[in-house]
C-alpha cells in the first residue's frame, strides 16, 4: 500500500468511524488532509480535522476515541487543551484534531477544508463557512507594527539571555522575532505570497515565496542564542529598512545601543 493509499484508507476509515458514531454529526478534514489541498500532501501530511460532536454531549463523548480508524495500530493518544486531541499510529502517521460541539468551535479559522459527514442541518457545513470567513478577515498584516516587534522580541530576548535565563531567552529570539519577521516580510512584500500561502499561519511554506530570506532567517536561529538575535536584528534591517520610510530606524538603533551593537 502506497502512502497515499494509506491516508485514503485512514480518511475514509475516519467518516466511517463518525457515520457509525451516535454522538457525533460531523467531520470537516482541514489542511493537507482536504481534498482542496491534495497537491500538497506529501509522506509527512498529518490528518487534520474537526469532528463535530452532538450539542450538549462534549463531556460524554470526549473520553472515548474507540471511532478513530485502525485502533489496535495507535501508541499514543494525548490532549491539547480542553477540545484538542492527537493520536500517532504505529507506522508514525499522526492524527490532530478538535472533538467539540460546534459551539466550542465558534472562533475556530479554518483555508483548505472538505466536509465528510455532516447532519441534516449542515452543521459542519455552517461551522467551517463560518471559520473560513473569520480566516478571510484576519488574514492581513501590519508590517510596521511587526517591524518594530521583531526590535522588542529581541531586546527581550537578549537581556533574559544576559541574566542566564537561556531557554525563554531562546523562545523570544528563535520563536516571537521570527514569526514577527516572517510576517513584517510578508506585509511589506505582499506581491511575492503565492497561492501556496497559509491564510491562517504566515510561517507555513514561507520557503516556497522566500527562499533566500528563509534560509538566512534559519542560518540566523541555528547559532547560539545572542549571536542568533543579532544576525536576526542585521537581516531585520537590511531586508526592510532600505527605502521605506515606515520602518523604526531610531527604535533600531536604540536596540543597538542598549545591547551594544555598535
Amino acid at each position: 500500500m502506497t502512502p497515499h493509499d494509506r491516508f485514503d484508507e485512514l480518511s475514509a476509515g475516519l467518516a466511517a468511524g463518525v457515520e457509525g458514531h451516535e454522538g457525533l454529526v460531523g467531520l470537516v478534514l482541514l489542511g493537507s488532509a482536504s481534498d482542496d489541498a491534495v497537491s500538497r500532501r506529501d509522506e509527512w501530511s498529518d490528518h487534520d480535522f474537526f469532528a463535530v460532536i452532538a450539542d450538549g454531549r462534549g463531556d460524554e463523548i470526549r473520553p472515548d476515541l474507540s471511532w478513530l480508524p485502525d485502533r489496535d495500530r495507535i501508541v499514543l493518544e494525548a490532549r491539547e487543551g480542553e477540545i484538542g486531541f492527537v493520536a500517532m499510529y504505529d507506522d508514525g502517521h499522526v492524527m490532530e484534531f478538535a472533538l467539540s460541539e460546534a459551539r466550542e468551535l465558534s472562533g475556530a479559522l479554518a483555508g483548505d477544508a472538505t466536509v465528510l459527514v455532516d447532519d441534516g442541518a449542515r452543521t459542519t457545513a455552517r461551522l467551517i463557512a463560518a471559520a473560513r470567513g473569520r480566516a478571510a478577515a484576519a488574514d492581513g498584516f501590519d508590517p510596521a507594527n511587526d517591524a518594530r516587534l521583531v526590535l522588542v522580541k529581541l531586546l527581550i530576548g537578549v537581556g533574559r539571555a544576559r541574566r542566564g535565563e537561556a531557554l525563554v531567552a531562546g523562545s523570544f529570539v528563535r520563536q516571537w522575532a521570527v514569526q514577527h519577521l516572517v510576517r513584517a516580510l510578508r506585509g511589506r512584500f505582499p506581491e511575492r505570497s503565492t497561492r501556496h500561502r497559509d491564510a491562517i499561519d504566515p510561517l507555513r511554506r514561507f520557503e516556497l515565496d522566500f527562499p533566500r530570506e528563509s534560509a538566512q532567517i534559519a542560518d540566523a536561529v541555528a547559532r547560539p542564542v545572542e549571536d542568533a538575535a543579532l544576525a536576526l536584528f542585521t537581516l531585520t534591517r537590511s531586508l526592510l529598512e532600505p527605502q521605506w520610510p515606515e520602518f523604526p530606524t531610531c527604535a533600531a538603533d536604540t536596540v543597538a545601543r542598549r545591547l551594544h551593537w555598535a
